[in-house]
């Protein structure tokens, strides 16, 4: 059996099955919020971009396609080597911890599909924030797109199972301790294979106490790709731009 690290993002982002559990994520959806977004924040041509905690690269080589200078991060190494096949002169990835700076300053810091969250220790959430704050020039702009976990908690599906390539893909989801929990077990090749994911239930106002904290300022909120306003109630996203 195989079992995640103390640290379940770096042993179930690693594998070759989260890429398969996820592989229907919308690639028209992602593009179409890029753009909405790009029209919003209107960096200039040249603008450098930061794709924080990247997976395989699709937003970055998207924005990459529009003009942009942008440098792709994650933690994960079978994702950035399979993301540097993109690489050009303006398109660079890296492995690189999101709780540090990178020592270098972009326009805008993406953070996006609820690639947040995911620590131990919540401290290293601040940690990461206050990396964004390092990463961005002076009058740079970040924005993390985060799930709205009023509404996922009100609307969590408690079990269900999703066959991708042959592989049946058990899946609970729970709440507990202010987190959100995905067990995920599924059997290939007569090996049997157990992986959690956890995120912590972050609000809105847990964001701004963040934000306070790291001397950061809100600038807006949305609800969704298409950059409608944030209810909390019916929103699916909490998409928060910050400088």
């Amino acid at each position: 059996m195989a079992l995640p690290t103390q640290n379940w993002y770096a042993s179930w982002f690693d594998t070759p099955y989260y890429h398969i559990l996820y592989k229907d994520r919308g690639y028209d959806e992602a593009q179409a919020f890029m753009r909405a977004l790009m029209a919003y924040l209107k960096p200039k041509d040249s603008a450098k971009i930061l794709d924080l905690a990247c997976g395989k690269g699709r937003h970055s080589v998207f924005l990459n396609s529009l003009g942009y200078n942008v440098t792709g991060v994650d933690l994960s190494k079978n994702s950035i080597n399979h993301a540097k096949q993109y690489e050009n002169e303006n398109l660079t990835f890296k492995v690189h911890d999101m709780c540090k700076p990178t020592k270098n300053t972009y326009d805008v810091v993406l953070n996006l599909f609820t690639s947040f969250g995911y620590f131990e220790d919540d401290e290293d959430n601040l940690r990461t924030i206050k990396a964004i704050k390092e990463d961005l020039k002076q009058d740079g702009v970040a924005v993390i797109d985060f799930m709205n976990v009023a509404n996922v908690i009100s609307n969590l599906v408690p079990t269900e199972v999703k066959t991708m390539k042959g592989i049946d893909f058990h899946i609970k989801r729970y709440v507990k301790n202010n987190h959100i929990y995905k067990d995920i077990s599924f059997k290939d090749n007569d090996e049997q294979f157990e992986f959690t994911e956890k995120v912590k239930a972050i609000t809105l106002d847990d964001f701004k106490t963040y934000f306070k904290k790291a001397g950061l300022t809100l600038i807006n909120t949305f609800g969704d790709y298409q950059l409608n306003d944030f209810n909390l109630e019916t929103s699916k996203r909490l998409i928060l731009v910050f400088k």
